[in-house]
């Protein structure tokens, strides 16, 4: 079993799929402006083709659309793109960034015709706010009551037709009501190597990285499936390339600046390992549930099931049942361990 050291905590930090100030400035560069960019996701793409041309040719707003599926797969992106296809503006918030239902009111009415409102992890509105989007929704109108008891009034403001776009990770944690709303729902998939590899490829040509194709299939087979997670890794590999050898990216090079940073050739990190070992050494392989093992890691349960599971549900190495998680064959094998098949599993 690999032992947690420095590596595993940077591949740990390196991974967690949480945007820092530098993503975020990079990612903008990096980000495609039209659906003729956009790599991966074919249905959804040849989808919002249609839809968008038929909006056009109809001179109206898009339907609102309900993105989900897991972090760093493109959700905001295609928000973006939607916006510069239609040619309007998007304004951009986040479920928590809206505490109360009178702070969309501003944002609602300066809204104009065909603008794109877009809100991340719209599963975490409160029930306040959620209610308040439903006449925003239908009729394009929102209700504002003032005051209490007798003197309360509700204040209608009518709002320009406009399309709604939420994402989300968690779609299980959509209200029914809310959903119904919308009239588009996309879940986005895990992308397939190829579709990485040219993802890679076309950021190391923004970033100006001398990269072949090999060095490119390196990292795209490390990433996770999520773009995200891939231009953060070329960039990770560039500075080790910069540093350690003569600028250019190959295999070699890709696999060394990875290694460094805790990544191994599944794309596993030091958390991934960090959790997949305490289910094999403290819960004997499970069953566990998620409360018992997000103790036990000291880690935000959140972070468990949004960030790390869904990965390892893909490759085979975790299954989840009534009772809890379970680790798999194949991740004994990657880590070289068996479980006696008695009464009372042990490791040995």
């Amino acid at each position: 079993m690999a032992k947690k050291n420095k590596q595993e905590l940077e591949g740990y930090e390196l991974l967690k799929n949480q945007e820092t100030e530098e993503d975020l400035v990079v990612n903008l560069s990096l980000r495609p402006k039209g659906l003729a960019d956009f790599v991966g996701q074919k249905k959804i793409v040849e989808n919002l083709k249609i839809s968008i041309e038929a909006a056009r040719k109809r001179n109206e707003p898009l339907e609102h659309i309900f993105f989900s599926g897991p972090p760093g797969l493109g959700k905001t992106t295609l928000a973006h793109i939607i916006a510069h296809e239609v040619n309007s503006k998007i304004t951009c918030t986040s479920g928590p960034a809206v505490d109360r239902a009178g702070d969309l009111i501003g944002v609602l009415t300066n809204l104009e015709e065909k603008d794109i409102l877009f809100i991340d992890e719209i599963h975490r509105l409160s029930k306040n706010v959620e209610e308040f989007m439903y006449p925003a929704m239908e009729n394009f109108q929102i209700d504002f009551m003032i005051d209490k008891g007798p003197y309360a009034k509700t204040i209608n403001f009518n709002i320009k037709p406009f399309t709604f776009i939420g994402a989300t990770t968690r779609a299980g944690l959509l209200t029914a009501p809310l959903r119904t709303r919308f009239g588009m729902f996309f879940h986005l998939e895990f992308y397939e190597p190829e579709d990485l590899v040219k993802i890679i490829k076309r950021s190391a040509s923004i970033l100006g990285v001398p990269l072949d194709i090999e060095g490119a299939a390196e990292i795209a087979r490390r990433s996770r499936g999520t773009p995200r997670i891939a231009n953060r890794l070329l960039r990770r590999v560039r500075d080790f390339a910069e540093v350690k050898g003569d600028g250019s990216i190959n295999q070699d090079t890709a696999d060394k600046a990875l290694r460094m940073h805790g990544v191994d050739d599944k794309g596993l990190n030091g958390l991934d390992r960090k959790i997949l070992e305490t289910i094999i050494k403290t819960y004997k392989g499970g069953p566990v549930g998620i409360d018992s093992l997000a103790a036990t890691l000291n880690e935000e349960k959140d972070i468990v099931t949004d960030v790390v599971e869904p990965y390892l549900l893909k490759i085979g190495f975790l299954k989840r049942s009534p009772r809890g998680r379970q680790v798999t064959e194949e991740a004994l094998k990657h880590f070289d361990l068996k479980l006696k098949s008695d009464h009372q599993k042990e490791l040995f």
